[in-house]
This record gives structure tokens, sequence and C-alpha cells, in this order.
């Protein structure tokens, strides 16, 4: 039995078969564009999106991203399974063009009121005042009328998330990036933004973000280039989360050097 799989695996229908079923299901390579991760994942970096993190959305044929069935569900998986956190990097088809892929931080949640002021961001999520207060240090909360808003909540958390100082409101620039009145996410759709927050074409500019768009999370980087070609060997098979862990640990580090705590 063995030696037929084994036979059966190494043959090209088997072989086709079984990139297909992985490339399906289970994990599909991307290649990073943009900079509007950066400084989390960088323009060059090539890594495998893990398919299945967020339940099993139906498989598209590759390149022409044709789906291979019918929305029998309505929500774009086969089988649902959990849904972003606040936080997470997400894979997901960019929902005025399906066959786009984008990949942002999920913010916002159903529920959660966003607003930005100068450029910060603030929110109040949807558990309330005492959830606020249990997660965020009180420095980070704004009491207005007695709605508590956690003022920059992922900034101390992600490194990445930065803004570029040369971004001006000089009336050139689109408001949204300075000033965005308070809005509230729709139940079960999300809020995604980029951590180069000046430089992100995201959910302030075209809305929210349904579940039957969700394709994954990104797993790790299998290969990363500068534009010169130079190889960032460092990048080489490390795990998002680790990449993460990293970068917070440089910036404590500096900080720490600076004598700034």
């Amino acid at each position: 039995m063995l030696n037929k799989i084994y036979k059966w695996s190494s043959s090209w229908v088997g072989t086709i078969i079984i990139v297909l079923v992985i490339i399906f299901f289970i994990a599909q390579a991307f290649v990073i564009p943009s900079g509007s991760m950066k400084n989390s994942l960088l323009v060059g970096d090539m890594l495998f999106v893990k398919k299945f993190t967020y339940g099993v959305p139906i498989p598209h044929i590759p390149w022409l991203e044709i789906p291979l069935l019918p929305d029998f569900r309505h929500n774009g998986h086969l089988i649902d399974g959990p849904k972003p956190k606040r936080g997470d990097i997400v894979v997901f088809r960019y929902p005025l063009n399906p066959k786009m892929h984008f990949v942002k931080r999920c913010i916002g949640l159903g529920g959660d009121l966003i607003a930005i002021k100068d450029k910060h961001l603030m929110m109040h999520f949807h558990e309330g005042n005492a959830y606020m207060q249990k997660h965020f240090p009180k420095k980070h909360l704004l009491n207005i009328s007695g709605k508590f808003w956690v003022l920059d909540p992922f900034m101390s958390k992600y490194a990445g998330i930065h803004h570029d100082k040369s971004v001006v409101d000089n009336g050139l620039n689109p408001e949204k990036l300075f000033n965005m009145m308070p809005i509230i996410v729709p139940k079960g759709e999300f809020f995604m933004m980029g951590d180069n927050r000046d430089h992100s074409d995201d959910s302030r500019f075209w809305g929210y973000v349904k579940y039957k768009y969700i394709v994954g999370k990104p797993w790790f980087v299998y290969f990363s280039f500068m534009k010169n070609k130079e190889i960032r060997w460092a990048r080489v098979f490390q795990t998002v989360s680790t990449l993460q862990k990293e970068a917070l640990a440089d910036r404590k580090e500096d900080k720490h050097e600076a004598g700034i705590y």
C-alpha cells in the first residue's frame, strides 16, 4: 500500500495534485510588492501564507484567480474558522477587486468605534470601558463624555507601526491620513490598516473587509531581497511573528540605550 502511494506521489499526476492541494488549502506563496506594511513586512519579502488560519477559503486557480467551486455558504469559505483578531497581519482579497490580494494589519472588529485625530488612531473597543481599563494603561486612555478611547492602541506592541514625518497636512495629502470622524465597524467585518500609516491604501479610504474576502495569515519568509537584488539573509526562514518580536526587542533596546523609558 505504502509503495503504491509512493509511486503515485512520485508521478507527474500525483505531484501536480499534491502541489495543488497545498496551494488550495494549506499554504500559498506571495511576494510583498509595496511598502504599506514597512517595517513589519518589507518590499521583496517572499512568504508563505497559512490558508487555514481563519477557516478554509474557496480554492481559486492561481494567477487567474477563478474560483473552483461556487460560494455555497455565501461567505467565501468551505469551512468556517476563527476570525481575525485585532493586531493580526492578514492576507485578504481587495473588496473592490477580489482578484487582487492585500496584506494589512487588522485593527478593528465589528462594533468598534474608530477615529483619527492629528494622525493619532483613537479606538473605543466594542467590549466597553471596563475592558479598555483592564488591558491598557491610563496614559493611553482618553475619557470623552464618559466613553473611554484608547490612543494609538497598537504602536507599543508592534514596532513596525510608524508615521512619516515628511507627510504633513498641507491640503495636498488625503485628509483621512490626519483626521477621520468616528466610524463604527459593521458586525462581522474588519477594519484594516497598513503599518506604514502614511503610505498605505487601506480601510480608511475604501471601507471594511468582510469575512468572505479573508484568505489567511502570513506564515514565514522563505526569501527576501532588496531593490538592488541584495539578499536579506537575516529574514530568510523567519516566521512573521518572530520578526515582529525581534523588531520590538530592538526598539526597546534602542530606547534603553538612549535613556528613554
